[in-house]
C-alpha cells in the first residue's frame, strides 16, 4: 500500500482502578505495516483484552489488556476517548448454572477509559455494580451504565468518575441508547422484556413499556421518532414510538428459537436496518421503508456486536465462539475477509485515524 508505513507499536497499559492501588501489564509488542485508515476496536470478553484492527489492511495491530470481560464499547463525542465496560461477575452462559459459578470479583467491576493516541489505557472509573453495557450523553460529560446484576441504570460523571445516580429498574438490564436529542435514554431489561426511559436531566425514569421477550439493544431514527428493538427469543424486531413510547409493530427477521436477534444497527440515513443474530450466524438486512428484510449473510459462529466502517461501505461483525471479526461488503452483502481477535470477541467501533 502507498500510503501504509511500517511502526513499532508497543503498548503498556496501566490500570488504575479507583480505590485500588497501580497494577502495571506487561507490554504487548507489535511489528506490523500500518496504514492510515480508520482502526477497529474490538473488546474480547473471555480473554479480557481489545484486538485493535487497521482496516486499510485487516491486520491486527495491537493486542491491549483491559480487565475482566470487557464488553460494551463507545466512542467519546470526539473520538479521542474509548470507553469499555468491565465486569468481575463470572461468565453464565444460557445453560449454566450460576449458583455453580465462583463469586463475583466486584473489585474488577468499571469503565476502563482508553486513551485512542496513547493506545492504552489510561484509568478506570466507577460504574456501579457488574456494567454490561452504556452509552455517552450527547457533551460528552455522562455515562448512563447498566448495572446487571442489580437490575439498576447508573448515571455516572466522566470527569469525577462517581455515580451520581442510580435507579432502580426491570430485571437484567442491557441495552442503554441515548436518544438523538440526548433528552432521554432507553434501557433494556431482558428478564422483563421492557424498557425503562430515562430522563437524565429529572434523574428518574419517566415510564416503562413492554416490547418482547429479551431485549438487548436499540436503535433511534436520526430524527428521534422511531426506535427498533430487538426481541430475542422471538425471533423480531420491535419498532416503537419513540415520541409516545409505545409498540406500533414487530418486524420478523426469522424462526424464534433458531433465529434470535441480538444487535440492531441503523445506517446514518436511516434507510436499512443490519440486525445480528447470535447462534443464527447470519446478519440481517431490512429495508425500513417497508421493514421488510431484504436478504442475510452469514458471517460466523454467534455473531453479536456489529459496527458500520465510517465510509458506511463495510458491516463488522464480532463472532465470539470463533474469536474473529467478519468484514461484510455491503455492496454485495458478501464476507470478504475473517480476521483472527482475542477470545469471545463481544462489542466493537470502527473510528477515524
Amino acid at each position: 500500500m502507498s500510503n501504509a508505513k511500517y511502526v513499532l507499536l508497543a503498548v503498556s497499559v496501566a490500570l488504575l482502578p479507583v480505590g485500588c492501588s497501580k497494577k502495571s501489564a506487561a507490554p504487548v509488542v507489535e511489528s506490523v505495516p500500518e496504514s492510515t485508515a480508520p482502526r477497529i476496536y474490538v473488546t474480547n470478553e473471555v480473554s479480557g483484552d481489545m484486538t485493535v484492527i487497521d482496516s486499510g489492511t485487516l491486520k491486527v495491530i495491537a493486542t491491549v489488556p483491559l480487565g475482566k470481560r470487557p464488553r460494551g464499547i463507545h466512542a467519546s463525542p470526539d473520538h479521542k476517548t474509548l470507553y469499555v465496560a468491565l465486569s468481575g461477575t463470572p461468565i453464565a452462559g444460557p445453560d449454566v448454572d450460576e449458583s455453580t459459578l465462583p463469586p463475583a470479583d466486584h473489585s474488577a467491576d468499571g469503565i476502563g477509559v482508553f486513551d485512542v493516541a496513547q493506545n492504552k489505557l489510561v484509568r478506570i472509573i466507577h460504574g456501579g455494580s457488574d456494567p454490561e453495557n452504556f452509552d455517552i450523553s450527547k457533551d460528552g460529560k455522562q455515562l448512563y451504565i447498566s448495572n446487571e446484576d442489580v437490575s439498576e441504570v447508573s448515571i455516572v460523571d466522566t470527569a469525577s468518575g462517581t455515580v451520581v445516580k442510580a435507579l432502580k429498574m426491570g430485571g437484567q438490564p442491557e441495552g442503554v441508547k441515548v436518544s438523538p436529542n440526548g433528552k432521554l435514554v432507553y434501557v433494556t431489561s431482558e428478564e422483563d422484556g421492557t424498557i425503562a426511559v430515562l430522563d437524565p436531566a429529572a434523574g428518574k425514569i419517566i415510564t416503562t413499556f413492554k416490547v418482547g421477550h429479551r431485549p438487548r439493544n436499540v436503535a433511534f431514527t436520526p430524527d428521534g421518532t422511531r426506535a427498533y428493538i430487538n426481541a430475542e427469543n422471538d425471533g423480531t424486531v420491535v419498532v416503537v414510538d419513540a415520541v409516545k413510547h409505545k409498540p406500533i409493530r414487530t418486524i420478523s427477521i426469522g424462526k424464534p428459537g433458531i433465529i434470535k436477534p441480538m444487535f440492531v444497527l441503523l445506517s446514518p440515513d436511516a434507510s436499512k436496518l443490519y440486525v445480528s443474530t447470535g447462534r443464527g450466524h447470519q446478519v440481517f438486512t431490512v429495508d425500513t421503508a417497508t421493514d421488510k428484510v431484504l436478504g442475510s449473510v452469514e458471517v460466523g459462529a454467534r455473531p453479536w456486536g456489529i459496527t458500520l466502517s465510517p465510509d458506511n461501505k463495510s458491516l463488522y461483525s464480532a463472532n465470539g465462539p470463533s474469536n474473529d471479526v467478519s468484514v461484510v461488503n455491503l455492496a454485495t452483502n458478501t464476507v470478504t475477509q475473517k480476521i483472527p481477535a482475542g477470545k469471545g470477541p463481544w462489542g466493537l467501533v470502527a473510528i477515524e485515524r
